[in-house]
């Protein structure tokens, strides 16, 4: 009986996404970010706090439209289609992070993000 328990368990675990262990939330902009980034950017944080993935990832997406080269905005797409169960697409836009963070340790460091990158 601990043994089936044990294997339930185990099973349980690895079909939980990536961020259930990251516990990793959406990044601000840094200052001097495009005003329709920010805004979208502030606005798809509320939606992710509320449990809206799919309302703020279109907040996250319009913010990379205003500026593709910003890594929180390829970061915060990430992590909800990550949450959102769209893996493939997470691991693009974390690939994308990753190419523009300059050094942002925050970025580079983040679990959810090597996780999804192999590293």
């Amino acid at each position: 009986m601990k043994k089936l328990m044990l294997v339930l368990v185990a099973f349980g675990l690895l079909a939980l996404p990536v961020s259930a262990f990251a516990g990793e939330g959406p990044m601000s902009l840094p200052a001097g970010s495009d005003a329709g980034a920010v805004k979208h950017n502030k606005e798809g944080i509320d939606h992710r706090g509320q449990g809206h993935y799919d309302v703020a990832l279109k907040h996250f997406q319009a913010a990379s439209k205003a500026n593709s080269t910003i890594a929180q905005t390829h970061f915060n797409e990430a992590i909800c289609l990550d949450k959102l169960g769209r893996h493939g697409e997470a691991t693009m836009h974390f690939k994308a992070a990753k190419k523009h963070a300059g050094g942002n340790k925050a970025v580079l460091d983040s679990p959810i993000l090597n996780g999804h990158l192999g590293k």
